[in-house]
């Protein structure tokens, strides 16, 4: 008879998050195992209660969720968790704190669904934010020459340059989108454009946007008005605004909430996965190929 299926949800935040339990739940779960305020230094005792408790064939049946509203806390978790595994004795772990990473494959693959990313340059307004980077990677891996956008040209620098010592034979260049000029030029020539900015902020007014005679595919992560993307609607998906087909936040959010039903499943499938960003995206793409 095989063990119950248990999850520990490792949460940096003061309350571990009730989205994260109930996407964990109606991924049919048996066991939910919430732990808040987590800090790097308490995360070998709670893995290793987790793991010596079942032998080496059980272990698939036990994994580890890593969430909270702080992607860079989040990060820390998921280094401090593969620090605890050795030899047969690990179980599998998903990080995706603060949903960027089932947002940013959500958002890729809606932009990868009308144009070709290996032939096609790419806008990531607030490029240097947690999804936003994300995006920039999985944009980057998949072949695209991604155009870094930040108000800031010295942090879209620096995220190029990081994102350029993960990904060999990354296209990348940065630019400032500080001003509505700066916004156009960004844009100019570019089949698709992803806003993945702080809720509340327009990033690209509506005109600009439809004067973009290049633009195939705009995506707004954005679900708070105003949103990022001037002329977007938030439960937008596919729909063609001035020639470009448009998703908004809500129309991206069916994607992502099933790719992160189907990571939790595949957590159980081994106790050897480590599911970020790539990972997340590839099980993803493996959604959109199968419907």
């Amino acid at each position: 008879m095989s063990k119950p299926k248990i999850l520990l949800q490792l949460d940096g935040d003061d309350h571990a998050s009730a989205f994260d339990a109930v996407v964990a739940v109606d991924s049919q779960v048996d066991y939910l195992l919430q732990y808040h305020g987590v800090q790097s230094e308490q995360v070998q005792d709670l893995i290793h209660g987790a793991m010596f408790t079942r032998g080496p064939k059980d272990l698939h049946r036990t994994a580890v969720f890593i969430g909270g509203s702080s992607v860079a806390h989040g990060e820390q978790l998921l280094t401090a968790a593969t620090k605890c595994f050795f030899g047969p004795l690990r179980v599998s772990v998903m990080l995706d704190a603060n949903g960027a990473n089932t947002t940013a494959a959500a958002a890729v693959l809606a932009a990868a669904r009308h144009v070709d990313l290996s032939q096609s340059q790419v806008l990531v307004l607030a490029a240097t934010g947690p999804v936003g980077q994300r995006a920039v990677r999985l944009l980057a891996r998949a072949g695209a020459a991604v155009r870094v956008a930040s108000r800031s040209a010295q942090r879209a620098a620096e995220v190029c340059a990081k994102i350029e010592s993960a990904v060999a034979g990354a296209k990348l260049t940065a630019v400032a989108t500080g001003d509505r000029e700066q916004v156009a030029t960004a844009l100019d020539g570019v089949q698709a454009v992803i806003s993945a900015g702080a809720a509340g902020i327009e990033l690209l007014p509506a005109d600009v946007r439809a004067a973009a005679t290049a633009l195939r595919v705009a995506v707004d992560l954005n679900a708070v008005p105003p949103l990022g993307i001037g002329g977007v609607e938030f439960a937008d998906q596919a729909v063609d605004r001035d020639g470009t087909l448009c998703y908004g936040a809500i129309g991206v959010g069916g994607t992502k909430m099933k790719i992160h039903k189907a990571a939790i499943a595949e957590l159980f499938e081994s106790n050897d996965r480590i599911l970020d960003a790539e990972e997340i995206f590839e099980i993803g793409k493996s959604l959109a190929t199968s419907a």
